[in-house]
C-alpha cells in the first residue's frame, strides 16, 4: 500500500483542504468544533440562570415585557406607561414570544434569544472560514471567539433583555454592507426602528454608490416599518417625546460623578424616575444638559471624521460603527448594563478583519463587560443606598468605557485621516480587497 500524505493544516489545526459542510459537524475544522462546544456549554449555564425565574432579568421579562405584550396584542402601544420609551419596532420583540404559544412567555423569550445568539455565533464563524476549512484571506476567527467568550460575562442578562436581536441586526447589516449594501442598509433601518442606535452602523460606509444605496435603503426600510406599525397600532409616535423628562441614571457617566459627590456630602437622592433609578437633587439638571451637549459634540466629531477620512480599508466601516456607538453610549444620560451587548457585538465584527484598528479597544470592552457584572447585579442594591465600594465599581466601569471611547476615536482617526509615512503608503495601495463571505 502507498502511504497517503497527511492533510495539510493551518497554524490553528484546521484542514486547508477537504469538504467542510455546516450540516455535517464531523467535517468541521477543530476551531469551529471548539467554538461550538464552548458556546453550547456556556449558554447552558446562562439559560440555567433564568430557569428558576427568580433572577432579576427573569422578573423583568415576567412583569414588564409580558405586561407590554398584553397591551400590544390588543393593538395599542403602552402610552400611559412611562417605562415605554422605545421606537415602535420594539413591539416586534415584545410580541415575538407569542409565536411559541406552547411555552410560557419567559420560556419563549429565552428560546428566541438563544436562537438569535446561535445564529449570530454561526455568522461570525462563517465570515471567517472558507468552505474548505481555511481562514478567508484577511479575515480572523477572533471575532467569533470574542462573541463566544464575552456573552457569558454578563451572566443571564443577554437572554433577559431584547438587546440581543437588535445587536444581531446591526451586526448583520455591517457584515452584509460590503457585498449587499441595500440589504445591509435595510437591516440597519429595521434595527433603528427597534432601538435607534443601529442607524449608526452605516456611518463608515465608503463614499460612492454603495454608500448611497445603504443610506437610502436604511431610510426607506425604517420609514416603511414606521408606517406599517403606525397603521396597526395606536400611539406609535409617542416615543418621540417619551425621553425628554429623563434625568441622570445612577450608572451613567454623570451618575458615577454624583455617586462620588454623594459620599463627599452632596445631598441628592436616588429615586425611580421615568422607568429607571435616577439621581434627584441640586445640579442634576446641569449634568443632564452637559451629557446632551457631549452627545452633540460626539456627533459633530463623527461628521468631521466622515468629511476628513481619506483611506477606506475593509475594516474601516466596522471600526467606525464601534467608535460611533461607544461615543453615544458614554455620553448618554442612561448607561444600562445591557448596552454592553451592543459593544461586544460591534467589537466582534471588528475582530473578524485582521486589519482592524480596534483590536486593543475590543480588549477594553471585554474588561468593561466583566466589571459591569460586578456593578450589576452584584453591587446594584448597594449602589442605590450609597457607599464607597459601589461608587468605586461604577467609576471603574465608566472609566474603562470612557477610555475605550477616546482610544477608539483616536485609533479610527489615525487609521483613516492622519497622514501615513511614505514607507507605509506604498503597500497600502497595492493591497487587494478582502473577499466577503
Amino acid at each position: 500500500m502507498v502511504a497517503q500524505a497527511p492533510t495539510p493544516v493551518t497554524q490553528w489545526g484546521m484542514p486547508t483542504a477537504g469538504p467542510f459542510r455546516w450540516t455535517r459537524p464531523t467535517t468541521w475544522p477543530r476551531e469551529a468544533l471548539a467554538l461550538a462546544g464552548y458556546w453550547a456549554a456556556s449558554r447552558l449555564v446562562m439559560i440555567g440562570m433564568l430557569r428558576s425565574g427568580k433572577a432579576e432579568q427573569a422578573i423583568e421579562v415576567h412583569r414588564t415585557y409580558f405586561g407590554w405584550y398584553e397591551v400590544l396584542r390588543h393593538g395599542h402601544f403602552p402610552v400611559g406607561d412611562v417605562t415605554w420609551q422605545y421606537p415602535p419596532g420594539a413591539a416586534l420583540a415584545m410580541l415575538a414570544p407569542g409565536l411559541l404559544p406552547f411555552l410560557t412567555y419567559l420560556q419563549a423569550f429565552a428560546v428566541l434569544m438563544l436562537v438569535t445568539d446561535a445564529i449570530t455565533q454561526a455568522a461570525l464563524v462563517r465570515v471567517s472560514l472558507r468552505r474548505n476549512g481555511g481562514v478567508h484571506r484577511g479575515r480572523s476567527t477572533a471575532g467569533a471567539w470574542m462573541w463566544a467568550l464575552s456573552m457569558p460575562l454578563l451572566l443571564g442578562m443577554p437572554f433577559g433583555r431584547y438587546d440581543l436581536p437588535v445587536t444581531a441586526l446591526a451586526m448583520a447589516a455591517l457584515l452584509l454592507m460590503p457585498s449587499r449594501p441595500r440589504v445591509g442598509g435595510a437591516l440597519a433601518g429595521i434595527g433603528a426602528m427597534v432601538k435607534v442606535w443601529p442607524a449608526l452602523v452605516v456611518l463608515g460606509a465608503p463614499r460612492g454608490r454603495g454608500t448611497r444605496q445603504a443610506w437610502t435603503s436604511m431610510c426607506v426600510s425604517a420609514a416603511v416599518l414606521l408606517v406599517v406599525l403606525a397603521t396597526v397600532f395606536d400611539g406609535a409616535l409617542d416615543f418621540l417625546t417619551a425621553q425628554r423628562g429623563r434625568g441622570v441614571e445612577i450608572e451613567s457617566l454623570g451618575g458615577s460623578m454624583l455617586q462620588v459627590a454623594r459620599e463627599l456630602g452632596w445631598p441628592g437622592e436616588v429615586e425611580m424616575h421615568y422607568g429607571s433609578l435616577e439621581f434627584l437633587g441640586p445640579h442634576v439638571d446641569l449634568i443632564a444638559r452637559v451629557s446632551l451637549l457631549l452627545t452633540a459634540v460626539a456627533f459633530g466629531w463623527l461628521l468631521l471624521w466622515r468629511f476628513r477620512a481619506r483611506r477606506w480599508t475593509p475594516a474601516l466601516p466596522y471600526d467606525a460603527a464601534l467608535t460611533a456607538v461607544l461615543l453615544f453610549t458614554v455620553t448618554s444620560r442612561v448607561i444600562s448594563p445591557q448596552y454592553l451587548i451592543w459593544l461586544i457585538g460591534l467589537a466582534s465584527v471588528c475582530l473578524t478583519v485582521r486589519g482592524t484598528s480596534q483590536r486593543p479597544v475590543a480588549v477594553v470592552v471585554l474588561l468593561t463587560a466583566a466589571v459591569t457584572t460586578i456593578d450589576y447585579p452584584l453591587f446594584f442594591d448597594a449602589m442605590i443606598k450609597g457607599g464607597w465600594q459601589p461608587a468605586l465599581v461604577i467609576v471603574t466601569r465608566n472609566g474603562l468605557l470612557l477610555s475605550a471611547s477616546l482610544w477608539s476615536a483616536a485609533r479610527l482617526w489615525r487609521a483613516s485621516v492622519s497622514p501615513l509615512p511614505a514607507l507605509q503608503e506604498a503597500p497600502q495601495t497595492r493591497r487587494g480587497p478582502i473577499r466577503v463571505a
